[in-house]
């Protein structure tokens, strides 16, 4: 019998998280499978009870928007591993992107059977982040399955995190409000494959799916699969300038404005002051951290790509 651990943030998607977990873990107990149950009472609880049953799973399903795909890379990236996606969040940028049901719970389930039924799985590639000003090292791992945020979004991320009112998607709205008029670009020493790119910018993303926070498009040409991350670099412009360029995130479009650019590369030395990165917008190490594209690292209990 096939043992999965269903992991669920019941709070996604304000409370859809909890119904679509359980119409999930019902579909799978119907189809045969062993479910274990795994809920946390934070995010920290959850990843340790999915660490400490994990080496009795045949694959692990997650339950949530981009932060729980997040635990899951977190748990089972570079292993043979399978994870399942459940997409029951406010953004699911990773599960849009690769073409999986969203807000679906049945289909979901229906994706992750069939995948274990016919023994076909997708290889998608992982970004893996070493180091960090706290102190870590080569040992200090972590990774992300879409996007790394670096600059003006990773500050108004930290402020966010600060903030105890309001609640939501309005807490960020207020924190860009708070930010934006004192906001300065950043001295960044970036390296990409060992060729130095050093710049001043506004924002920095390294990209390894083309969107985050809910439909941004940062890197509208990213692939999960073809060995490199995305770097998107904002140039400095005015406040007025930078307004005008923001909101063009969603349709991809800002990728045309002169001060926009988007390099490719394999691994990337990132180091600014003053920067926490956010991965999948979860807060992650401050700078300076190499990230690393590491080929087929995440095995996803999904089908193979069109074409």
């Amino acid at each position: 019998m096939t043992r999965l651990g269903v992991a669920v943030n019941p709070t996604s998607g304000r409370g859809r998280g909890a119904a679509h977990g359980a119409a999930v873990e019902r579909a799978l107990t119907a189809a045969g499978a062993d479910v274990v149950h795994l809920v946390g009472s934070d995010a920290l609880d959850l990843t340790a009870r999915v660490a400490a049953a994990l080496p009795d799973l045949d694959a692990l399903v997650v339950v949530g928007g981009d932060g729980m795909v997040h635990l899951g890379a977190n748990a089972v990236a570079g292993t043979t591993t399978p994870l399942g996606i459940v997409a029951a969040g406010t953004g699911n940028d990773t599960a849009i992107g690769l073409g999986l049901p969203v807000h679906a719970p049945d289909d979901a389930a229906r994706v992750v059977l069939d995948a274990l039924d016919a023994g076909a799985y997708r290889d998608i590639d992982a970004a893996r982040v070493t180091g960090g000003g706290n102190g870590g090292g080569a040992d200090d791992v972590r990774w992300f399955a879409g996007v790394l945020g670096l600059g003006f979004d990773a500050v108004v991320n930290e402020r966010a995190n600060r903030m105890r009112w309001p609640k939501g998607r309005r807490r960020y709205d207020v924190a860009i409000a708070l930010e934006l008029p004192v906001f300065r670009p950043r001295e960044y020493t970036l390296r990409l494959d060992g060729t130095d790119h050093d710049t001043r910018a506004m924002l920095v993303a390294v990209a390894n799916g083309r969107s985050y926070g809910g439909g941004m498009n940062v890197c509208p040409d990213a692939l999960f699969d073809d060995g490199l991350l995305d770097v998107l670099v904002v140039e400095p412009v005015s406040r007025l300038e930078f307004v005008r360029i923001f909101p063009k995130v969603f349709s991809g479009t800002h990728v045309t404005h002169p001060k926009v650019r988007i390099e490719r590369a394999a691994r990337v030395e990132i180091a600014a002051a003053g920067i926490v990165g956010y991965g999948d917008g979860e807060r992650m190490q401050p700078l300076p951290v190499t990230v690393e594209c590491v080929r087929s690292a995440l095995r996803l209990l999904a089908p193979a790509p069109p074409g």
